[in-house]
């Protein structure tokens, strides 16, 4: 996920502001008016009073008349496009992903799946596998502990309890040159989720879960999973029973020695019968994956005599087990509903090592290649477009609200439109929309994929206005600062719902009568 959710309140006043601002687009006759010669009709769009409306409230929050860009259009029924710089080049934070996910449902395909392989160049005699074990990695964005574990359970199965030889990872599925362009975090913690880059040995997401709970014992500590590379010092000591404090309140400090393990320094204070719980991701992908492997072997009772190697299989080597991740349906899902940076990184790896020409060196480069290619075939003008990583974790990316609009579009009449809308999170529901627009009445009239950055606040998506008419959306803040860019699109998508710019015709009949109806 982003290094912050999209979550935080409207500023004061914004809900009596928007109801307000209903009376007043509901004047259509303020917006361009044209008269039709001949009919006697005069038609009134309302085009130029929303976008004017918006223009203003972005100018009054955030003092700036270019900090906001909109696209919006209608894809079903009555309404009438909408852009406000639209064609400005802006940094989109986490809506890249979504192109990320489409190219990918269109690419490779809602059923693809990714699989890892166990194999040995030895055999087995009696309770011993004479020879190393192999973990040939395929570039699993989710590739559990849990999954892992019931994979690994078949070597018990079979009546192994050691492994005679090395343990061998395999991460030639992915090419990498260089590594990838750097991230320059404004925060404090460079060990945070959001942070952890792709890599063909990424397992279980690179993280390690840490706790610590307060009893009449005192305090325990400890991570899941459990590695030997990895020491708690437990300095947090237990108060009388009270109030749970925020996770704030307590310093994970870790230090890293000479030998590669590392120790975690917890400090703070926790009243009996709470808890505190925190995320970190400390250990190069090779060495978390090697240590896990160990660690779920060791639980069951399998010791690995050898030490951990980096290198291809052989090509005489035979398949012991293998783990089939869920299909990208369910991946695509889990990206953006959660905005995951590295599964979205993962993917565009998957697309790149899926597509690469034989003189391709990097699988990120070979991804962008593909996508672009993918867009322009669609008719996408891809001009000023920087994609980057695939994730919007990057101070390079760029895209217009045009183009992620139009984008949008085409995703809406594509044969993998459900799947893409399924993984957006759901206005006032779920995922990164869960705590916004809440008692507006907008919960469920919308699936809209948030991104957060430094100076960076954005939206992209559909949402649905009180006409039932279905809108592609992309809003984009960015503004130094941005804190109350939330609350401007926010306000787009209230009003986009509740004051649609349809626009209206009047007619004069004959008989001296007039009918009003929506174009």
């Amino acid at each position: 996920m982003q290094r912050a959710h999209n979550a935080g309140k409207v500023c004061p006043g914004f809900r009596r502001i928007l109801l307000a601002s209903v009376a007043v687009l509901s004047l259509a006759g303020a917006g361009a008016q044209a008269d039709d010669q001949g009919t006697g009709e005069k038609s009134f769009t309302g085009n130029g009073l929303w976008s004017h409306e918006m223009r203003d409230y972005a100018l009054d929050a955030l003092d700036s008349k270019n900090a906001l860009s909109v696209a919006a259009i209608p894809l079903n029924g009555p309404g009438i496009e909408q852009f406000i710089n639209a064609d400005q080049a802006m940094s989109p934070g986490s809506i890249m992903k979504l192109i990320t996910t489409y190219a990918a449902l269109e690419i490779l395909g809602p059923t693809y799946r990714w699989d890892t392989d166990f194999l040995t160049d030895g055999e087995m005699v009696g309770d011993t596998l004479k020879g190393n074990l192999y973990v040939r990695l395929g570039g699993d964005p989710k590739l559990t502990i849990e999954r892992l574990w019931g994979t690994l359970r078949d070597l018990r199965n079979m009546g192994i309890a050691r492994v005679d030889g090395n343990l061998v990872l395999d991460g030639t599925v992915f090419r990498v040159d260089g590594g990838f362009p750097q991230f320059n975090d404004n925060g404090d913690n460079p060990y945070a989720p959001f942070l952890v880059e792709p890599s063909a040995y990424l397992t279980n997401l690179n993280l390690l879960h840490f706790e610590v709970r307060a009893d009449e014992r005192g305090t325990q500590a400890w991570s899941t999973p459990q590695l030997q590379d990895v020491v708690i010092d437990n300095r947090v000591t237990s108060t009388a029973a009270g109030p749970c404090p925020s996770r704030h309140n307590f310093d994970w400090k870790p230090i890293f020695h000479e030998d590669q393990r590392v120790t975690v320094r917890v400090s703070g204070q926790l009243p009996k019968g709470c808890r505190t719980t925190t995320y970190l991701s400390l250990l190069p992908h090779e060495q978390y994956t090697a240590a896990l492997v160990r660690s779920l072997l060791r639980d069951m009772g399998i010791t690995i005599a050898g030490n951990n190697l980096i290198a291809g299989t052989p090509e005489d080597a035979h398949l012991l087990m293998q783990t089939t991740s869920p299909d990208l349906v369910t991946m695509v899902r889990d990206i953006n509903k959660w905005s995951s940076n590295v599964m979205a990184r993962q993917l565009l790896l998957t697309i790149g090592s899926e597509n690469r020409l034989e003189d391709e060196k990097d699988d990120r480069v070979a991804g962008i290649r593909v996508v672009y290619n993918w867009l322009e075939s669609k008719g996408i003008n891809t001009a000023g477009m920087v994609i980057d990583n695939g994730a919007g974790l990057t101070r390079h990316g760029r895209i217009s609200a045009r183009q992620g609009a139009e984008i949008l579009q085409r995703a809406w009449n594509s044969p993998y439109a459900a799947d893409l809308m399924t993984s957006m999170p759901i206005i006032a529901m779920d995922g990164t929309m869960a705590r916004r627009l809440r008692d507006t009445g907008m919960a469920g009239e919308g699936r809209i994929k948030t991104g957060y950055l430094e100076n960076v606040r954005s939206i992209a998506g559909f949402t649905r206005d009180a006409n039932n008419t279905t809108w592609a959306v992309v809003g984009m803040v960015n503004n130094d600062p941005a804190w109350n860019g939330q609350a401007v699109l926010d306000r787009v998508l209230y009003s986009l719902h509740y004051q649609p710019p349809t626009g209206t015709a009047i007619s004069q009949a004959n008989a001296g009568t007039q009918a009003t109806t929506i174009q």
